[in-house]
């Protein structure tokens, strides 16, 4: 089993900044790429960033230019640092980690964007 643990959330205010990351332990094996999603209330899941194992990066359009994705391969760790934030960036933000046995998630971490 993988296990997922986000950190770094909170409350900010609009055009402020955050860092999330995610600390990945146990059975990692043949790790391919982590990412990071988000979800509003009322909203479906959606996809906001990818790193693979050679640092090959992608974003949403809804984020790019503002929030930064990258990693610690030798911890296993992946971070968001996120700027410029918005009202609408306000979401449970989860980490999910890909391998060859499939899909590991996160629990995930609130993220709340607010004067």
């Amino acid at each position: 089993q993988v296990q997922l643990v986000e950190s770094g959330g909170g409350l900010v205010q609009p055009g402020g900044s955050l860092r999330l990351s995610c600390a990945a332990s146990g059975n990692i094996f043949r790790r391919n790429y982590m990412a990071w999603y988000r979800q509003a209330p009322g909203k479906q899941r959606e996809w906001v960033a990818t790193i693979t194992t050679t640092g090959s990066t992608g974003y949403s359009n809804s984020v790019k230019g503002r929030f930064t994705i990258s990693s610690d391969n030798a911890k296993n760790t992946a971070y968001l640092q996120m700027n410029n934030l918005k009202p609408e960036d306000t979401a449970v933000y989860y980490c999910k980690l890909n391998n060859v046995a499939g899909d590991y998630w996160g629990q995930g971490i609130q993220v709340t964007v607010s004067s």
